[in-house]
Formats: C-alpha cells, structure tokens, sequence
C-alpha cells in the first residue's frame, strides 16, 4: 500500500514539474514569439527643404535615398536582426549619402572644416554611445556604436574619439573625403552674410525665400529609430551640425536625452532641428519622461514638445519616434522633414512603407 501511494505521489509530482516547465517556457519565449512586427523609420532632416525651390528631379532624388536607408534598415528587421543593428545601417547608408548633412555631404564650420557628430542608444540595456566634432571618421555612427560596447564611456570627441575609431579598425579618411560643392558655396554664404554685421543687419528687411535659405543652409541632420521583432528599440542620429558654426559648436544630435534616446519602456527617438533649443528642451528623454511617468501616448508627448515647447522658445525643428507599442509619430513645425518609415504589422501581414518630403 504504502508502495502504491509512493508512486502516486511521484507520478503527481512529475505532471506538476511538467506543467510548471510548459507554463514557465511560455512566459519566457512569449515576448519574442508574439512579437511578429518590426518598424524603422527615418529621418534625413528638418527645415532643409523649400517646396518653392525644389524640382521633381530633386524630390525624386531624396525619396529615392530614403527609401535605399529604409531597404537597408529592414533587411535585418525583416529576419530577426536587432533594431540596434538595423539603425546604424539605415544611418550609414544617409551617411554615405551627398543629399544629406551626415557623413560626405556634411556642412562646413566657420574654419571651412567637417566636423562630424553623432549618437546611437540601445533601449533594451540604456547602453549609449557618442562620438563629436570628429573630421576623419567616415561613418560616424559605427564609431559611435563601438564607443558603447567597446569602452568604458559614452562620450568621445575630437582627436580622442579619432584614435580610438583607429584603434577599433574603423574606416579613416581624407579630411576632403566629406567635401562636395554645394555644401561649400553655403558656408560663403553664410560667410557673407556675417560680413553684414558691420551694416547692421538685423536692421535689414529679409525677404521670406532668404529667410527660409538661411534656416536651409543653418543645420539638418540624419536619424532612424526601429522595433525589432524581439520588442526592442534603438535610436541613432549623425550629423553635420550647422553651417559656419563656430567654436567647436556641438548640437543635440549627440547627446544622450536631447536629440537621441531609446528606452524599451516608452520610445526610440531622433531629432533634427535647431539644436540649441533641443538642448535646453531635453526633447527626447522630455517625451519619454512624460509616457513613462505621465501616461501621455507618443503623439501626445511629440506634438506637444514639437509643436509647442519647441517654437515658443524660439526654435524649429522635428524628431521621429517609435513606441514599444509600434506607434509612429513624426512632427515637425518646418515647412519640411525629410522622412520614411517601413513597417509589418504581423507575421504574414502586408509590408507598410512610406516616404514624404512636405507637410501634408
């Protein structure tokens, strides 16, 4: 009898551990099984574009490089691969890209110089990296990435950050590697146009079109943020910085909670504009702040830190977001934001993708 009862209780306590193994599997592989959709988006910068002076030629020029940042972005998306991954090869590719101030293409300092910025953040750890006023790194995002997983700190400049992407066995270049002539007639521009200081110029009427040339020539900026198939998110952005910024000017692009942030609690996101007023809004980890803390949605908080926040302190600009959740928001209060974003909802659900250059 008391056999029986022993093998009773041992076949009990074998269906118990069984079940406990089935129940505790299921809860560890369900984030990764349930997570079928991943989302990218680009940006390739704010307050850059006029619709007046733009032709067809040019706007189908830009859409087409979106879409080639995209491409690659959702190659590793679309098998699996880490959103980590996938925006330093969306920012790469707009790095190597001319139309864009990031990279070859980017804008000159005041010295007639290339300094190059930038950021990438992984929401899943809160691990980051930055790299600024670099002049031989050819892609700043990739240096910035090795910065947060193979030193001790998040941020490195100058001739500093330029050893160690030396030492990492990270592609140098030519200092004029970053050259291209459009970007050089704006800093003689924009050269000018501070030789009119000793005429008073802020006394001087602007017309609407020079205005706007002058916020064109002034700064811009390229980013992606993603949600992998795991649930995680990451931010990346690299930039050029301003036209005839002088002083060793370094914007938000770079710095961890102003132009770049990712946290899996609430979003990824990017920002471009006039970094100055990004700094001072701490636009990035602001939004966060208020959907962690506040319970605001994504839209909600960008709209409100974008639209509002942001031009009554006297700045412009825009940012792109993704949530845990997959929710896009994309708000900017320039005539234009250079933009795309690709997305699959579901396992075998249809592919998403847009690319826009305008307000709507």
């Amino acid at each position: 009898m008391g056999q029986m009862v022993n093998i009773v209780q041992n076949n009990v306590m074998r269906i118990t551990a069984l079940f406990l193994l089935i129940f505790i599997g299921n809860f560890v592989l369900s984030p990764v099984v349930a997570q079928d959709r991943y989302v990218l988006v680009i940006h390739g910068g704010a307050g850059t574009i006029l619709k007046s002076q733009s032709t067809p030629e040019q706007e189908k020029r830009y859409k087409e490089s979106l879409e080639q940042a995209l491409h690659a972005g959702q190659l590793v998306l679309q098998k699996g691969g880490q959103a980590l991954d996938a925006v330093e090869a969306a920012v790469r590719v707009l790095e190597d890209n001319p139309l864009f101030n990031a990279g070859k293409g980017a804008v000159f300092t005041n010295q007639g110089k290339n300094e190059l910025d930038a950021a990438i953040m992984d929401g899943r750890s809160l691990a980051a990296g930055a790299i600024a006023g670099v002049t031989t790194i050819r892609n700043p995002i990739s240096t910035a990435r090795a910065v947060m997983e193979q030193s001790e700190h998040v941020m490195l400049t100058g001739l500093g950050a330029e050893q160690f992407a030396k030492e990492k066995g990270l592609e140098l270049v030519d200092p004029s590697y970053f050259h291209t002539p459009e970007r050089w007639r704006s800093l003689q521009r924009a050269r000018h146009r501070d030789s009119l200081d000793n005429l008073k110029k802020s006394q001087l009427p602007l017309a609407k079109e020079e205005a706007m040339l002058i916020r064109k020539e002034k700064y811009g900026t390229v980013g992606a943020v993603a949600l992998d198939k795991h649930g995680n998110l990451a931010a990346a952005t690299s930039t050029g910085g301003m036209t005839n910024k002088k002083w060793g000017r370094v914007g938000d692009a770079p710095l961890i909670g102003a132009g770049t942030y990712a946290n899996n609690l609430s979003a990824a996101i990017s920002c471009t504009g006039w970094g100055e007023y990004f700094i001072r809004l701490v636009m990035a980890k602001s939004i966060c702040d208020q959907m962690e803390y506040g319970g605001r949605s994504l839209q909600d908080a960008a709209n409100e830190m974008v639209l509002k926040k942001l031009p009554a302190l006297g700045g412009d600009g825009g940012l792109i977001a993704v949530d845990k959740e997959g929710n896009i928001a994309m708000p900017f209060c320039t005539e234009g934001m250079y933009r795309g974003y690709i997305r699959q909802d579901s396992l075998n659900g249809p592919i998403k993708k847009e690319v826009a250059l305008f307000k709507n």
